[in-house]
């Protein structure tokens, strides 16, 4: 599952969000302003373990 990073056009706030399904992203707001005005990037992937608690890729740096 990806993990995308977002700015905000709006207001310039940077978050971040585990997308989870394909539809899902078209509805992401930034938690700041509401705006649906985002700019957006993969950053990593992640998984959930089999007790359903998230896993992140480690970043290889």
């Amino acid at each position: 599952m990806p993990l995308y990073e977002y700015a905000c056009l709006d207001c310039g706030a940077e978050f971040e969000k585990l997308v989870l399904k394909a539809g899902e992203a078209e509805e992401i707001r930034c938690p700041r302003c509401g705006s649906g005005r985002l700019e957006d990037r993969v950053s990593s992937f992640a998984s959930v373990s089999a007790d359903g608690a998230p896993n992140c890729a480690p970043s290889g740096g």
